[in-house]
């Protein structure tokens, strides 16, 4: 018993010589610095925390040790104590002298991996820093679409510890997507959902997009788009499982979604819970609105609406700041969701960042922005501020969120983008029982990423060859004021059909602004020259026009937009009003033009259109308007007939009339072919008239014109056609019907 007792004590005692041995501080009084080169023995001394005089302990070189190592300056480092003296031995990285990037050709991706890599010209070599920067390399280039990117590392030793650094990159050849798939209880087609991501199967024609590649942070961004989708779609506990890219072959992979939708949800009991001194009366809109969507499909765009009715309500009532709290509770199939509305304090807008934007010019962008840095911020104003981006139809997405900014009452607002294609070449083809035409441009909507619109194109039928070459800048000197220019020539040869030729050059001068919300106002100024000759089989009254004129109008422009939005329009409609005042003109003839067109959802994956137009024109003079001034149904709003071939006749000719009335209207239809992808149908009704001939009454025609037809729009490996075929329904003797038209045409 002794024994133990002894051995126990023993033990302890070793045990605390050795704690108190291993702890013990002594006072330094000199540290030496030893192996450096660069980097002076002061700054050393600074960089290890330590001083003559301060007590140091075994147990602190471990943090000396730290501390100068997390300098990356020192490739080796050791530290002592003996008798109270500190010495310090380093090695120091090397210096990069340069940095060399081979195997890369494109000077935007040599750009991007060097401004994101770590290491830099005449900064210190740090092996740990190599493999990260080795790292993002790889990351960056898989983003880009190289999967098979190979990366050698080559070291060159210099002179006075200094070396160079290359990068030998084999890129590969790009991992191509060439097919989308979506699997488990994913409800709707492929087709509608390959719609909705950002990523897209490799066609050759797309040669300029990148979206065609496979990219791991856009399959992320696909995955928040299906769901969002699902989302406005009913089906409330939607949940993509897993996205992953499945090799094809040696450089192409097949991308796959696992989708589990759920059970679709509707709109049950909404109700609006409002503060005291708020009026309940102001909100009978909303409320309203409610009645509507009860028993409709969940959605949660309907949600974001709801929720902006009642902030705009709320700011035209001069309400303070407000938040509104979205309470839901599921009920069987159905959604009840109470809006609860609490006063909150206003913020102010420290800072707006525009991310994403690697082509289109910031000022662009920020010239859409409705709500300035240093503004209280507002919801509505935000909210229009991305719409007003997103109609620009410059990106694939546009996403905003707004975060705490450094003062307790202050917001930043960051604006996500992600560019598209925004050039198109185009081409199109009509043929019919008496003729055809042809159409071909090039446009681009960005150019250089100022935002100015670039537009030629060529139209050739039988009567008539006409080029045209635009350029509009919407955002003229970083304003909301757009200016227009536009060059034409035009040959029509209607000697045929309507006894005439004509030869005609201009340009067009214009401006549009919006003067109130939704409301914007166009003036312009048009000039043309002219001369007409008029065949020896031409009536009298045609052959008084023969010769060569010059005409200048005035334009006004008055367009009212209610649509959700200006491209891909699902609900809302357009309204425009414009009129040409002759100035200066040998005819002086005053043309109106009104059109109206409305957008509705009337079932789901529908979308249904209706539009009226109305064209008039007619001498201030008193005297007969030009014959090349005369009106004609376009074709494209009239299917069925062909382009100038209806109307008013004097003796075999065409004349054209004063006045002209189009009514139109589309629906799209179910699949009939389930198999069937990348075909979408339509059916459309047409239906015009055509009317008054200024100089003989007599020759009117004006009998309504009608008719009804399919149309067909199909993404073919070539680009996407458009199919047309139309029946007239009521018509004229002396009409000439065109029953099949197409188009062609891709984007780039």
């Amino acid at each position: 018993m002794f024994k133990l007792f002894y051995k126990i004590n023993l033990f302890f005692f070793i045990f605390l010589f050795l704690l108190i041995a291993g702890s013990k501080a002594e006072i330094i009084e000199k540290i030496d610095v030893s192996g450096n080169q660069r980097i002076s023995i002061e700054t050393i001394k600074m960089f290890s925390g330590v001083s003559v005089n301060d007590n140091v302990s075994e147990k602190d070189l471990n943090e000396i040790l730290k501390k100068l190592y997390n300098t990356n300056f020192f490739d080796l480092v050791s530290v002592k104590i003996d008798n109270k003296k500190l010495f310090i031995r380093v090695k120091e990285n090397p210096i990069i002298q340069n940095i060399i990037f081979e195997g890369i050709k494109s000077s935007t991706i040599l750009e991007e991996l060097k401004n994101n890599i770590s290491l830099k010209s005449r900064s210190s070599f740090n092996n740990i820093l190599l493999e990260k920067d080795k790292k993002k390399i790889k990351l960056f280039l898989n983003e880009t679409g190289y999967y098979f990117s190979k990366i050698d590392i080559f070291i060159e030793e210099l002179e006075d510890n200094k070396i160079n650094l290359t990068y030998n990159i084999s890129l590969g050849e790009k991992a191509k997507i060439r097919k989308i798939s979506f699997i488990g209880d994913k409800i709707f087609k492929d087709k509608k959902l390959k719609g909705v991501i950002l990523s897209e199967e490799y066609k050759p024609w797309k040669f300029l997009s990148g979206k065609k590649y496979l990219n791991e942070s856009m399959i992320k961004y696909d995955e928040r788009l299906l769901k969002n989708y699902y989302l406005n779609k009913g089906y409330y506990n939607v949940v993509i499982n897993s996205s992953f890219a499945k090799m094809t072959d040696n450089e192409s992979f097949e991308l796959i979604f696992n989708i589990d939708a759920n059970s679709k949800l509707f709109f049950g009991n909404l109700q609006i819970d409002l503060p005291n001194d708020f009026s309940k009366s102001n909100y009978e809109e909303v409320e309203k609105f409610f009645k509507k969507l009860e028993n409709e499909p969940y959605s949660i765009n309907r949600i974001e609406d709801i929720v902006e009715k009642i902030e705009r309500i709320t700011i035209n009532e001069q309400y303070e700041s407000i938040k509104a709290n979205v309470n839901e509770k599921i009920v069987s199939n159905k959604i009840n969701i109470n809006f609860k509305i609490e006063e909150t304090e206003k913020f102010f807008v420290e800072r707006v960042n525009i991310l994403g934007n690697n082509i289109t010019l910031e000022s662009v962008i920020r010239n859409q922005i409705e709500i300035d840095e240093g503004d209280p911020f507002n919801q509505i104003l935000y909210a229009k501020s991305l719409n007003n981006i997103k109609a620009l139809n410059y990106f694939e997405s546009v996403n905003g969120e707004i975060l705490d900014g450094k003062e307790f009452n202050t917001k930043i607002i960051n604006i996500n983008i992600t560019e598209k294609a925004t050039g198109e070449i185009f081409a199109g083809v009509g043929t019919g029982t008496d003729g055809s035409n042809f159409s071909f441009g090039v446009k681009e909507n960005n150019y250089l990423g100022r935002g100015v619109k670039v537009d030629t194109n060529l139209n050739v039928s039988d009567e008539r060859i006409k080029g045209k070459f635009i350029v509009s800048n919407p955002n003229y000197k970083n304003s909301d004021k757009n200016l227009d220019l536009a060059i034409e020539a035009t040959s029509i040869d209607r000697v045929a059909t309507s006894g005439y030729k004509s030869n005609v050059t201009g340009f067009t001068v214009g401006t549009e602004f919006e003067y109130l919300d939704d409301l914007r106002f166009g003036l312009s100024t048009k000039n043309n020259f002219e001369k007409i000759s008029v065949d020896a089989s031409g009536s009298a009254k045609q052959k008084k026009q023969d010769g060569n004129y010059f005409d200048s109008f005035i334009g006004l422009d008055f367009i009212y937009d209610k649509r959700n939005q200006r491209y891909q329009t699902s609900s809302g409609f357009l309204s425009n009003y414009s009129v040409n005042l002759p100035i200066l003109s040998d005819t002086n003839t005053l043309t109106n033009i009104y059109n109206y067109k409305i957008f509705k959802e009337l079932y789901e994956n529908n979308i249904s259109t209706f539009s009226l137009s109305f064209k008039g024109a007619s001498s201030l003079s008193g005297d007969d308007i030009k014959l090349s001034e005369r009106l004609y149904i376009p074709g494209r709003k009239l299917r069925g007939f062909e382009s100038g071939k209806i109307g008013p006749k004097d003796g075999s000719d065409y004349i054209g009339g004063n006045y002209v009335s189009v009514i139109n209207a589309t629906t799209t239809i179910p699949k009939i072919l389930e198999n069937v992808q990348n075909v979408d149908m339509v059916l459309f009704a047409d239906a015009a008239n055509i009317w008054g001939v200024d100089y003989n009454s007599s020759l009117d025609n004006d009998g309504i014109r009608s008719s009804v037809g399919l149309g067909l729009d199909w993404l073919t490996p070539v680009g996407p056609l458009t199919f047309s075929l139309a029946t007239p329904i009521t018509k004229e003797p002396t009409d000439i019907e065109e029953t099949f038209r197409f188009n062609i045409g891709t984007s780039f």
